[in-house]
């Protein structure tokens, strides 16, 4: 298995994007509108996206009347991204390329004009600032001047995040944008910065959107759906709430649960919440999205379960079977629920504090000195911390924070906020930089010395990592 290391959006300047929402399929999350009717030859409709799940058929947008009635932009199985509709005129078409990484945001631009005489030209695909070839092999290209099962209007619903027949998404959107009556392309959306990665830029507000046309920034956590392009055509948010808004964006990118690592249980709230499928021989755990190999950071995991056997901590390497646990290898530390901690599969004297389910446990893990400390609901478990072997000298190079139910019949729950919490927050602590939203504080006295430690975001990273 790979691992993953810090994705893009490694920006430190430019322009920021404060916010975007989490789908979680599981619930059946969307958008959803009977807006205007628009040009169905002529539109535009971008839009960023971080997947939580592959495997299963997902929905970006569409405009849908019934399963037999719509026209859609999706996610395959396997990973291609595509356009299909039931009116064989609208053409299908579908990328040789596959978006399988659920660490990295995207930037998706699908830019249509049928009236274009050369085929090639009426349906357009951009992938992060550069024009996609549709795979010939898995492309039909709509007639000329057909009007497609999008933008439809009426009795016709627009769908973000699903479509008439279900497949729902999963994952994050943020910055998704509507042109109604012009085919644009990627640079109206976003630029190359100095380093090569590609970023949104700030003038999308001042685009002609047209009748159907729609700008959503998620930054109105009690109205989702609010088009902010002045022009009024706002969702209904359906099984979004308040929490589903996030500081995970494609200008900012959060670490999550792992979600492509071979170990048992499964996934949801986009990949913040793991819970476990353990059996008499394997043990569940999940290891972050993103490694670190300098600077201080903190986490917070909230652990449910009835059988009570957690190991929480960090591991640096990736697993090769989920029997070996948090803290089976020499390099990795897991806390147990009896206040000890495991390291290379042996237990130590007691920290003092024993845990159990929806308590909160604090991970401060400070690579510059090589400690690491625990808390259990705020309060330091180890003011003298747990000494660690050196990043460089492990056997990735990182560190990824983990969790492991260690019990062969019951099943663990583990919420991971790095700053991007699926669990409600009553306090709101942020780092020293202003990003993440804690419980609990991430700054402490350790070793007799005042730390600071920072939420696992690419924003931190670019300072500190």
């Amino acid at each position: 298995m790979p691992i993953i290391i810090p994705a893009n959006s490694a920006i430190s300047s430019g322009y920021d994007v404060a916010n975007g929402v989490r789908f979680n399929d599981g619930s059946s999350c969307s958008f959803s509108d009977q807006g205007p009717s628009g040009n169905r030859q002529k539109f535009t409709w971008s839009a960023w996206f971080k997947r939580s799940a592959i495997g299963a058929t997902q929905i970006l947008a569409s405009s849908s009347y019934s399963s037999n009635d719509e026209g859609y932009l999706f996610l395959s199985s396997g990973g291609i991204l595509g356009w299909q509709s039931n009116n064989s005129g609208d053409g299908n078409l579908g990328t040789a390329k596959k978006f399988l990484d659920t660490s990295a945001w995207y930037h998706v631009v699908f830019s249509v004009d049928t009236t274009q005489s050369t085929a090639t030209n009426r349906i357009k695909l951009y992938i992060n600032g550069s024009q996609y070839t549709w795979d010939g092999s898995n492309t039909t290209q709509p007639n000329q001047n057909q009007n497609l099962y999008f933008n439809v209007g009426g009795n016709y619903n627009t769908y973000i995040g699903r479509r008439a027949g279900g497949d729902y998404y999963d994952g994050y959107l943020s910055e998704i944008v509507f042109i109604d009556n012009a085919q644009l392309a990627a640079d109206s959306f976003g630029e190359f910065d100095s380093s090569g990665i590609w970023k949104p830029i700030e003038s999308v507000a001042d685009l002609t959107f047209g009748t159907s046309g729609y700008y959503l920034n998620f930054q109105n956590s009690g109205a989702l759906g609010t088009d902010v392009s002045g022009v009024g055509n706002s969702f209904t948010a359906n099984n979004l709430a308040a929490i589903d808004q996030t500081t995970d964006t494609c200008t900012n990118n959060f670490a999550t649960w792992n979600d492509l690592i071979n170990s048992n249980g499964s996934t949801s709230e986009s990949n913040l919440e793991y819970t476990t499928s353990n059996s008499s021989s394997n043990y569940g755990f999940r290891l972050s999205s993103i490694g670190v190999s300098s600077g201080k950071w903190y986490a917070e995991i909230k652990y449910s379960s009835s059988s009570n056997q957690a190991l929480i901590g960090i591991r640096s390497r990736q697993p090769t079977t989920p029997v070996h646990y948090i803290g089976y290898y020499n390099d990795g530390w897991g806390l147990y629920v009896n206040g000890k901690y495991f390291n290379n599969n042996v237990e130590s004297s007691s920290l003092g504090a024993t845990y159990q389910g929806d308590d909160i446990i604090g991970i401060y893990l400070d690579c510059d000195n090589n400690k690491l400390y625990f808390s259990k609901n705020g309060a330091l478990i180890n003011s003298t911390g747990v000494s660690i072997t050196a990043p460089g000298s492990t056997t990735s190079g990182f560190y990824f924070f983990g969790a492991t139910e260690w019990n062969s019949s019951g099943n663990g729950t583990f919420q991971l906020n790095v700053g991007n919490p699926s669990f409600s927050i009553t306090s709101s602590n942020t780092d020293d930089n202003g990003y993440g939203n804690f419980e609990y504080s991430p700054n402490i006295t350790g070793d007799g010395a005042a730390k600071k430690f920072y939420a696992l975001n690419t924003k931190n990273l670019a300072e500190f990592g």
